[in-house]
């Protein structure tokens, strides 16, 4: 009986291929966000960063929204290679609420202010979205096919950290080349291609990492 299931086991285990592990979510959360880094270092040789950092500068809440969106990329990214790993709880998508809210606090205020003193600008920045959009394809690209490499058990909910993730980091680089103060209108388009990004992603992203 002994021999039999030695056999059978080493008849089992025949032709199989070894399956390269997957590397850990920290791990994967600083390659991608290494390659957000290399995106807005490309920008910055093309754009520069005075306007800016000044504008940034100019006001508190825009440095704490700057930040806000700084820390949702990081923790939004950190929470869907989680989930792309198998046993993960669903508890990790909470991981970004708090920064997501301080992002959104930050920018309210700094709407609030914009507004009281220079009222809605009719002409602002539809640029915002084409802007976020246009940054957050190759990081979509990229997160897509790092996260193709796990089994996600929660495919809508991880493409949806995934989408977020993309649009805050995006949002983070514009922060760093947009001249212009915080106009109500300019955060409204601001807020629109977040939305979007994320929706996109969401919806696309969820049928991609479905097995």
């Amino acid at each position: 009986m002994a021999r039999s299931t030695e056999n059978l086991i080493r008849e089992l285990g025949d032709g199989l291929t070894p399956v390269r592990r997957i590397a850990a979510p920290n791990c994967l959360a600083l390659l991608w966000l290494g390659f957000s880094v290399l995106i807005a270092a490309g920008l910055a040789v093309v754009f520069g960063v005075q306007a800016g950092l000044a504008r940034l500068g100019s006001t508190p809440d825009m440095w704490l929204a700057a930040l806000g969106s700084l820390l949702t990329a990081v923790l939004a990214a950190k929470a869907a290679f989680e989930l792309a790993m198998p046993g993960r709880s669903r508890f990790w998508a909470l991981l970004p609420v708090p920064a997501l809210l301080l992002w959104i606090g930050a920018s309210g205020m700094g709407c609030l202010r914009t507004w009281a003193t220079a009222g809605w600008d009719g002409g602002v920045h539809t640029e915002c979205l084409i802007s976020i959009v246009g940054i957050s394809v190759p990081l979509a690209l990229a997160m897509i096919v790092m996260l193709r490499r796990a089994f996600p058990l929660h495919p809508a909910l991880t493409a949806m950290l995934a989408g977020l993730a993309c649009a805050a980091a995006s949002a983070t680089v514009l922060s760093l080349f947009h001249p212009g103060d915080a106009a109500a209108a300019d955060l409204a388009f601001h807020a629109l291609a977040v939305m979007v990004v994320t929706a996109i992603l969401t919806i696309s992203g969820q049928r991609l990492l479905r097995r």
